[in-house]
Parts: structure tokens; C-alpha cells; sequence
């Protein structure tokens, strides 16, 4: 006896298929949603989920009535100055003229359609605009990975893979082909068996005959088992190549004495949504930290967001340490490099020369891509200045300003959104 265990991943959750096509379906207005939410959010509590609503005029769906067709004439009560054949001029609008009741419409209107994100479904959408820019494939990795992805139905597996309604309509199909022949069979047998009790007695050999063979029919028909092993059906997944680039991003950051504290976080905030972002866009990229004063030095996740050491400011320490790490981690061949530099600017003059001919000569033709982002509320410092030369050479260059909290996110999908196909 074959016993039928529902081990799907949605056996509690069966409205998740409806949720999904809902999402779809209303893609746009959730997007917009979502856009709204994220202006009355801080940085540090961007993976929160959200309640969405929706106007209701946005999910209304189109029906179909009915209308009064043809010619027809209708008599008005109280008409005491038209005939047939009048024409009634067209009442004139815009006036503003007109009364209304306040407050007390008996009209019946309804609330906005309102429901919760989760908080995967809420990124999703967040980032959804965004990547990293010029992600080539330079090179496929020498251990090729694999996905799985459906492939029909097979009659073996495990019960974890069991497809419960591709089984339940194989038993179906069985149950109606074996016993088909029988049950019409059932059918006649029982029609000639009430005809033949309007004339014939109980002991006739006829009737007798009969109720053995109907007896011997339901029996047969009762045997047919309501679930088979041969009805079972199991998802069948197959594992397909998947060709994979390797990426590496630098999240580079000042934190010398002119970066203040409002600065170092506002250059916190700025590389937490980095962070977040290459964390669920790609599943294999790896993040190298560089803090920089007078002295470069790679740091861990922790110490780059929470360590409070500071000092003077050579930003070209750090680019030496990066093309260092580059050219003995990364080599340019094998992986996708990308750089992230936030600074406030401020640097030795002389200093800011080497880091444009460090970054032209060096830098920049071992990466794809290089953002830099300078956070300072007043004029541009000298590092801008010199930067600013680099971008008509080199179109892989792209630099920001940030002067409050409220341009990280602009100014953070400014640099990574989407390039034209």
C-alpha cells in the first residue's frame, strides 16, 4: 500500500504562487512604493521589510456588462418644457459654482489595498535597477559549477521530490482506463436489471443472473486501488553547467583627522549599501577592505566600519596598497576588479598629482570599473580637481559628490544603475 506524504516546499504557504503573480502583475506600483519607503528610511535600516499600499484604482480589473442596446425612448416624470425632437443645450461647466456636502458623502468608497513585504521581497525590489557595470566573463573558473533546474517528472526518487498533483491525476487516469469496460458494463447490467423487475418475478434465472453479475462487476471495481506505485510521480532535476566570472570589489575608505565623524559615517552608510548590494547581486565576489590615513593597511569588515584609528591623509598610500593586492591576489586575466573610494578630498598637493598619474598608469587598466565618491558639503578639494582629468580617458572612471545623508542612495545608483544594453 503506497502512503502519500505532502512534503512540498509550499504545503503551509499554498498562496505563495499567487503572491509571486501578484508581485508581477503589480510590479510597477510596488516599485514605486518601495521608492517612496526609502526616502523616510535611514541608511541602517534598509533590510527592514515594509507595509505597501496600493490605490485601489490601480487593482481594479476591467469587466464586462451589459448595456441597453438598440433605439429606445424613456418618459421623464416632471418634464414639463421639452417634446420630442428638442435639443437640450449642453450644460456649462467649470463654474465652480457647485455644492457639495462636506465631510458626510453617502458615497462608498474604499481604502487602499495594503500588504506586507517581506524583507527579500523588499530588496529585491530595492536593488533591482542595479550591477555592477562592464561585468564581463574574463575568464571561467577551472571548477566548473553547476545549478539544478527542472527537468519534467520520473517515476523514481524521493519522497521529499514527490509532485502530489501529477500523481493524484496519473491514479485518476488509471482508475477511469481499467475500469471503464466494467463500470459501463455496471451501467447496462443495472438498466436491464430494473426493466426486467417491472415483468419478470424476484426468482427468475434471468434477474438472478443479473445480481451475480453486478455482485462480480462492483467487486471488481472495488479492487481497483484508489493509489497505485505505478501513479507516483517525482520531480526530476538535472544539473546543468554554469559558466561564472570572478569578481573582487576594494571598498577603499579616508578616515584621516579631516574626516569628520558625520563624514566617516556618511562613508559607513555608503559602503553598508555596497556591501548589501554585492551580497544578494552576486553569489561569488569577494570584498577586500583598505583604510588609509598616512599609512594604507587591509583591514577586516569589522575593523573597516568600526575601528577608530586616524591620522594624517596620503590617499596614495592606499592606491599603491591596492595595485599591490591586485597584482598578487587578482591577477587581471583571471578576475573582475572593481574599486569603490570614498575620501572627503582633502589631501597633501603634491600627493593628489601622484594618485591621477597612480590611477592612469597603474589602477585603471587592471579594474572594469572605479567609483569614487567625495563627501564634503563645501567646495571641491584638491583630490577632485585632479581626478576630474581622468574620466574623458579613461570612461570606467565615474566620481560623485555626497554632501548630506540624503544623496548616498542617488548618489549610490547614479554609479551602479544598469547600463544601456
Amino acid at each position: 500500500m503506497a502512503y502519500l506524504i505532502d512534503r512540498r516546499l509550499q504545503g503551509k504557504n499554498k498562496s505563495a504562487g499567487n503572491r509571486e503573480r501578484f508581485l508581477r502583475r503589480y510590479k510597477g506600483q510596488i516599485k514605486d512604493a518601495v521608492a517612496r519607503a526609502i526616502k523616510g528610511r535611514s541608511i541602517t535600516d534598509i533590510e527592514k521589510g515594509e507595509k505597501i499600499s496600493i490605490p485601489v484604482k490601480d487593482i481594479n480589473e476591467p469587466s464586462f456588462g451589459h448595456a441597453q442596446g438598440g433605439v429606445w425612448e424613456v418618459v421623464r416624470p416632471g418634464n414639463r418644457e421639452y417634446q420630442k425632437g428638442d435639443l437640450v443645450q449642453r450644460p456649462k461647466g467649470g463654474s465652480g459654482s457647485g455644492k457639495g456636502r462636506a465631510g458626510n458623502s453617502e458615497e462608498i468608497t474604499e481604502d487602499d489595498f495594503t500588504f506586507e513585504l517581506t524583507r527579500e521581497e523588499f530588496m529585491n525590489y530595492f536593488f533591482e535597477d542595479l550591477e555592477l557595470p562592464n561585468l564581463v566573463k574574463t575568464q571561467l573558473k577551472s571548477i566548473t559549477e553547476f545549478r539544478t533546474q527542472r527537468a519534467g517528472y520520473t517515476i523514481s526518487g524521493t519522497p521529499t521530490n514527490i509532485h502530489v498533483l501529477r500523481s493524484m491525476r496519473g491514479a485518476i487516469g488509471r482508475r477511469i482506463a481499467v475500469g471503464g469496460k466494467s463500470r459501463k458494463r455496471l451501467k447496462e447490467a443495472e438498466q436491464e436489471m430494473a426493466e426486467l423487475s417491472r415483468t419478470a418475478f424476484e426468482d427468475d434465472h434471468r434477474i438472478l443472473a443479473l445480481r451475480k453479475e453486478i455482485h462480480a462487476l462492483r467487486i471488481k471495481l472495488n479492487a481497483i486501488p484508489f493509489l497505485d506505485p505505478i501513479d507516483l510521480r517525482y520531480s526530476n532535476r538535472i544539473k546543468v553547467p554554469k559558466p561564472s566570472s570572478q569578481a573582487v570589489m576594494f571598498c577603499v575608505m579616508d578616515v584621516s583627522g579631516s574626516m569628520d565623524q558625520q563624514k566617516k559615517d556618511a562613508a559607513k552608510r555608503f559602503f553598508i549599501l555596497l556591501y548589501l548590494f554585492l551580497e544578494r547581486a552576486y553569489e561569488k565576489i569577494e570584498l577586500v577592505f583598505i583604510r588609509h590615513h598616512t599609512q594604507a593597511t587591509e583591514v577586516s569588515e569589522d575593523e573597516f566600519f568600526n575601528s577608530r584609528e586616524s591620522g594624517g591623509t596620503v590617499v596614495s598610500s592606499a592606491l599603491h596598497l591596492l595595485g599591490k593586492i591586485v597584482e598578487e591576489r587578482y591577477a587581471s586575466s583571471d578576475w573582475n576588479v572593481y574599486v569603490a573610494q570614498a575620501s572627503d578630498g582633502d589631501n597633501w598637493d603634491n600627493d593628489s598629482t601622484t594618485c591621477r598619474e597612480l590611477l592612469l598608469s597603474r589602477i585603471l587598466p587592471m579594474v572594469q570599473y572605479y567609483a569614487y565618491v567625495e563627501i564634503t558639503e563645501g567646495e571641491p578639494q584638491n583630490l577632485w580637481e585632479e581626478y576630474t582629468q581622468i574620466p574623458p580617458l579613461c570612461p570606467h572612471f565615474a566620481m560623485q559628490k555626497i554632501e548630506s545623508p540624503a544623496d548616498i542612495y542617488p548618489v549610490f545608483r547614479e554609479l551602479f544603475k544598469k547600463q544601456p544594453k
